[in-house]
């Protein structure tokens, strides 16, 4: 019906806009790729728009267009009544390529900002800080065309109904029929002068349709766990790419969800194939990712995507959200097979995001550009130039290393590395890879092969090995170090640190590194000063680096944005996460509070489930709720597992309930197409389960009880989501859970010869569905029960 509606418009606006799925087919095929010019420290040709009051690095990049920009709000909207006009909203991000190539194509053209001052009124967006307005203008641009993706371009009514949309355009007509930008504002300013009553009818019927088509038809039973998880399981075999590993051929993304479900569908299946074929994919993908050129082998943290089957070329961006989700991943690919590799590339991660994109004052920035300038006064930006190198330039670099004894005179450190890493005098880019020569005659470092290969080629032991392969990689890294840097978004997001603070608490416990659990502490202290307010109770979407002319302060907008679904639920995850693994109760206590007012704020009282924004703005014409776990989980999928930890923790089995509800909203979705929402799918399986629940009674200076947590937290099951309480009787009347679940205070570790002296320090019950075992007061036992629950 929406892309029916949508084609009655578009016949009118001429035989030129008839097939918008058409266009951005052609996006990545035709467009050209154009270097970016920074507007960073130089002069401008233009005044600043209403841009330049905001606080986004994507919008601040474009507050000296030409284009008479505004940000969302009021101001813009008002105008385009006042003024009867299109609104033109451009949404995309900061470390977006294609969006600079708009930027640069279209936006800083002086004749095309002349057309769109004109006859439109122009709106940018980061996605990032409004992800209601994206989802909801994305869901249109979906229907209509059959994808999506950034720059997104969509033309609505002064009512904000959207009529035309699209992502990418070139500034001039191509080839086979594809319009132009330039052409497109020419033609819809056209056809909305002759005829604005008929534009209008149309957004009418669009949102109408497009409401409709997003309303999830609520089920009436929790569907099955294990049907779920196996049809689940089933359809990520089939798209399973066993050569390099991942989920299609190209290009790749890392798809961190699909990996959590498979490690724990290895755990729950009972069927030992499959338990073993679900590691076994797991595995390989992780392995082929941490070898091949999408992780950065020198600066450490993994790129975007690969676009390539072989994990080789990445779009060099690297995101927040990913480097927290990989590193969990591979720090319970660890867990599960203590393989120190998975360990080390998780440590690898962390490194990297505490290098680059840590705040002195402990937040989390969002992203890398994948963009740079390749030298100190190079006129245009290049993809990937911070990354690659020259096979010349690696023997520059490392000339001055000197080779182990074991090798010939004629061997030298550039040898090994640029046969380990598979670096070329030619490149070993592949041109297919490459069509507009930014990486010609560069190289992406990758293994090909293995240490043990390479020390075998040389005559090498292994440490000797590792030891130069260190050394020579320290030296690359300064040498990068002097290169331009990419772009740096540093907004700060409230549900991108919730999900750093649960990879570096959950790092924390199963590494045994406090340094991160620490690191996990402040960023929550962070997310609490900066990105919460305490009166109202609620979350703020974003912070920023700088303000009152101090680098180091965080400042805020003008008018703070609101927290989201995705905040609140990634957020009390940190928080649940963090909890667990230092056992301070205020962190459990703050995300009892916040699921609090998540329910309040996001909760579908009639229906289930959580809406992604709030109700009250009258801008948001649709409340959606996200039915995918994509880049980033779902909100919902999120939710459902907080609420299941929470209805244990706090005793709270309305939480419990609501989970349920949750889940019986998606039940068609996950019984049919459990593979869009694999998070939702663990979630339902600890939902069916029931959390399992361990209760360390005794006070914390015990040894006992801290041996007794450490099995706990690092026990295999402890990936399914399970609750870790240490709970210390002397301090009952002080304790918040204790407040919550009185049944806490009969814990106590038992007398093993009725006398008091004869009790142990400390004792663990394991629990659940409020039935509790007899306690145990050693690992071993407590091992043995966690093994047989």
């Amino acid at each position: 019906m929406l892309f029916k509606c949508a084609n009655v418009f578009l016949d009118r606006a001429g035989r030129l806009l008839k097939h918008p799925a058409f266009y951005s087919k052609f996006t990545t095929q035709l467009a050209t790729r154009m270097a970016l010019s920074s507007s960073a420290g130089g002069c401008h040709k233009h005044d600043p728009n209403q841009l330049i009051k905001s606080k986004s690095p994507y919008l601040l990049q474009h507050a000296f267009n030409p284009v008479q920009w505004y940000p969302w709000g009021e101001e813009a909207i008002k105008k385009a009544k006042e003024e009867n006009k299109l609104i033109f909203l451009s949404v995309g991000y900061s470390t977006c390529h294609w969006c600079h190539v708009m930027e640069k194509e279209s936006f800083e053209n002086e004749n095309v900002a002349e057309l769109m001052n004109s006859e439109f009124i122009n709106i940018k967006v980061d996605r990032e800080e409004r992800p209601d307005v994206d989802k909801m203008y994305m869901s249109f641009v979906q229907a209509i065309t059959g994808r999506g993706g950034w720059p997104m371009s969509v033309w609505m009514t002064p009512e904000l109904k959207p009529v035309y949309g699209g992502t990418y355009y070139p500034p001039d007509d191509r080839y086979y029929g594809q319009p132009g930008f330039k052409t497109i504002l020419k033609s819809l300013a056209e056809q909305w002068k002759e005829n604005p009553g008929k534009f209008k009818a149309s957004g009418e019927k669009i949102m109408t349709a497009l409401a409709r088509s997003s309303t999830l038809g609520s089920g009436d039973q929790v569907p099955s766990a294990f049907d779920c998880g196996h049809l689940c399981f089933q359809q990520l075999r089939g798209s399973y790419e066993p050569k390099f590993g991942g989920f299609s051929k190209a290009p790749k993304f890392p798809q961190p969800v699909n990996m959590n479900l498979l490690l724990r569908w290895h755990v729950l299946s009972d069927d030992a194939a499959d338990s073993d074929l679900a590691l076994d994919i797991c595995l390989h993908t992780l392995r082929m990712m941490a070898k091949g050129g999408i992780f950065d082998h020198v600066r450490l943290g993994f790129a975007r995507y690969s676009t390539d089957e072989k994990w080789h070329v990445p779009h060099f961006e690297k995101m927040l959200y990913d480097q927290a989700q990989l590193a969990l991943v591979y720090t319970d690919a660890y867990l599960l097979t203590k393989d120190q590799d998975f360990a080390r590339v998780a440590s690898d991660i962390l490194t990297y995001v505490s290098n680059d994109l840590s705040d002195p004052s402990g937040g989390f920035y969002s992203a890398e550009d994948a963009d740079s300038y390749p030298e100190t006064g190079s006129d245009e930006k290049r993809e990937g130039a911070f990354c690659v190198w020259s096979h010349k330039e690696i023997q520059s670099v490392l000339a001055s290393q000197p080779a182990p004894s074991q090798v010939g005179p004629d061997v030298t450190v550039s040898d090994i590395v640029c046969y380990h890493f598979d670096i070329r005098p030619s490149g070993n880019v592949d041109p297919y890879q490459d069509p507009h020569d930014e990486l010609k005659g560069q190289n992406v470092l990758i293994i090909r092969g293995s240490d043990e290969e390479t020390a075998a080629k040389f005559g090498l032991s292994m440490d000797v090995l590792r030891e130069l392969l260190e050394t020579a990689l320290s030296t690359m890294r300064e040498a990068r170090q002097r290169r331009p840097r990419p772009h740096l978004d540093d907004k700060m997001l409230a549900s991108w640190n919730g999900l750093m603070i649960s990879a570096l608490a959950r790092a924390g416990q199963i590494l045994g590194r406090d340094t991160y659990v620490e690191r996990a502490a402040k960023a929550a202290e962070f997310v609490r000063q900066h990105l919460y307010d305490g009166q109202s109770g609620r979350l703020l979407r974003s912070c920023y680096r700088g303000g009152d002319g101090q680098q180091d302060a965080v400042s805020q907008n003008a008018e703070p944005i609101g927290g989201f679904l995705d905040d609140y639920a990634f957020v009390i995850r940190g928080l649940l996460d963090l909890y667990t693994a230092c056992q301070d109760e205020k962190w459990i206590q703050w995300a009892d509070e916040l699921q609090q007012k998540q329910n309040q704020l996001f909760w579908d009282a009639s229906q289930g489930g959580y809406f992604s924004s709030a109700a009250g703005d009258p801008s948001i014409l649709i409340r959606l709720k996200e039915e995918q776990d994509g880049a980033e989980p779902s909100g919902n999928s999120i939710a459902v597992g907080n609420l299941e930890r929470l209805a244990v923790a706090v005793d709270r089995e309305d939480y419990r309930d609501q989970a349920r509800r949750t889940l019986c909203l998606f039940q068609d979705r996950l019984a049919k197409i459990p593979v869009s929402l694999p998070e939702m799918v663990a979630a339902l399986q600890l939902h069916q389960g029931s959390p399992t629940e361990v209760v360390i009674v005794g006070p914390r200076s015990s040894n006992v009880g801290h041996q007794l947590f450490r099995e706990a937290v690092t026990h295999r099951k402890s990936l399914l989501g399970q609750v870790v309480i240490r709970f210390d009787p002397s301090s009952s009347s002080s304790s918040f859970l204790a407040s919550r679940r009185p049944s806490l205070a009969a814990m106590k570790p038992p007398l093993k010869g009725g006398d008091v002296a004869d009790a142990p320090a400390a004792a663990a019950y394991l629990c659940r569905n409020r039935s509790c075992s007899a306690p145990v007061d050693s690992p071993e036992d407590l091992r043995q029960l966690l093994n047989s629950n």
